[in-house]
């Protein structure tokens, strides 16, 4: 039996890029020595996307889609992906193009000398701008100094796994979850394969500051014990520095060698004590958040509507 290769999209509102990849990726998938299948997850967009993905799917089988009742985000339409397919390598990318389809071939030929996973890294950006560049270069050096999971700097969502690689990732129950953490924290063998991310087709990126500043933060407290640490290690510095002041105001006082009044120090000291205190409550609240999320148990997405993955095409169903 051939074996079939899983082709995983989320989508949100990329109604304008759905044909133009769709079309690149025939051009490759026909090339393939495997047949494939292509799962579009619709993240709750507002356009025409879902549009643009039902009439796919209506003209070609091998289509399938996957439509959430609302925005769930990317980390969740990446995981709903991977839990409906069937193939025995899964590849996810992005639709707007800045995933190349044409490396999907190379990622297979890694595969096939036993890389359990191929997971590739972006060289070079076109057209993102200097404050997204150095940002992300920030992100990256800071992820790396801190995270306890061993992440290849500017690795992206572009990545091949093998069905035993997703059969484990199927396990994962966490809610504030980052995909290609998880995968990475899995391990197994491993290769890379760089690329060249072109400029966006059509449309303007979805995933906004706000949006990437909050999966900066998730990755960071999903990965690392450290910010807990440092929150620690910052009240434990402040109360040493606090009580060796305390002692030279003593013997200042005693022997008259340096003038400081009270009131001076008091105000100093408070006002230093009370925003290490904030900054430690934030840090805990950070914490205690994903531990909210997780203990409420709600489901990790809702679908309102499959399509092509049942013999009558449709299905409705709650996950």
């Amino acid at each position: 039996m051939s074996k079939l290769i899983s082709i995983i999209i989320p989508i949100y509102n990329e109604e304008k890029n759905i044909p133009l990849l769709f079309s690149e990726l025939q051009k490759v998938l026909d090339t393939l020595e495997y047949p494939s299948e292509i799962i579009f997850v619709n993240d709750g967009s507002r356009d025409g996307s879902i549009l643009a993905l039902e009439k796919l799917a209506r003209e070609n089988s091998r289509v399938k889609v996957i439509d959430f009742a609302r925005n769930f985000g990317k980390e969740v339409a990446l995981t709903a992906g991977c839990q409906h397919s069937a193939g025995n390598a899964v590849i996810t990318m992005d639709a707007d193009l800045q995933h190349p389809p044409e490396i999907i071939p190379e990622l297979l030929r890694k595969w096939k000398q036993g890389f359990e996973v191929v997971y590739t890294v972006r060289n070079e950006n076109k057209g993102a701008s200097l404050t997204k560049k150095i940002t992300s270069k920030l992100y990256w050096w800071l992820f790396s100094k801190i995270s306890s999971v061993k992440t290849e700097p500017h690795s992206t969502d572009f990545r091949l796994m093998d069905k035993k690689i997703i059969d484990i990732f199927r396990n994962f129950s966490e809610r504030g979850r980052i995909f290609r953490g998880i995968i990475d924290w899995i391990g197994f063998k491993r290769t890379r394969v760089e690329f060249t991310a072109p400029e966006r087709k059509e449309g303007m990126a979805t995933y906004s500051y706000q949006k990437l500043i909050g999966l900066a933060i998730n990755s960071l407290t999903a990965f690392s014990l450290l910010p807990l640490r440092i929150a620690g290690y910052m009240g434990l510095a402040i109360t040493l520095i606090s009580s060796l002041m305390f002692f030279v105001m003593i013997l200042a006082k005693i022997f008259g060698f340096l003038v400081i009044t009270s009131i001076a120090f008091v105000i100093v000291a408070n006002t230093l004590l009370i925003g290490i205190v904030l900054v430690c409550l934030g840090l805990i609240a950070l914490y205690i958040a994903r531990i909210h999320d997780e203990v409420i148990n709600r489901p990790l997405y809702l679908i309102r509507e499959k399509i092509n993955f049942e013999e009558n095409g449709r299905e409705s169903e709650k996950n």
